[in-house]
């Protein structure tokens, strides 16, 4: 699987902003997740979608702000992101599990989210 995010940039606070991660190649991803790794800090579970959308799961200072979606039909899995604050700056990354995968074995390139006070 390969994997790329994209859709970073510099938003101010209290605004929104969508990333997106296109998802190629074999084996076919499975589970989706978003990682995020602010500078000198460690890497922070965003979220993360099941293959057909049904189960969604969210990290616990995401929850109600942060909405992940996915379209197979494109191969693209998106992080919706309201009321961003400053402390969510960060190098947002996706990667995959595949199917029968137990652990996040794929991993793309970041995006850089910089949230301005």
């Amino acid at each position: 699987v390969q994997l790329q995010a994209s859709g970073g940039g510099l938003v101010q606070a209290g605004g929104s902003l969508r990333l997106s991660c296109a998802t190629s190649g074999k084996p076919p991803a499975d589970s989706v997740g978003w990682f995020r790794q602010a500078r000198g800090k460690e890497r922070e579970f965003v979220g993360e979608i099941s293959w057909n959308g049904r189960r969604v799961k969210y990290g616990e200072i995401m929850k109600g702000r942060f909405t992940i979606s996915r379209d197979n039909g494109l191969n693209m899995v998106f992080l919706h992101m309201n009321s961003l604050t400053p402390e969510d700056t960060a190098v947002y990354t996706c990667a995959a599990k595949i199917f029968g995968g137990i652990e996040y074995e794929y991993w793309g390139q970041g995006t850089l989210v910089t949230v301005s006070s």
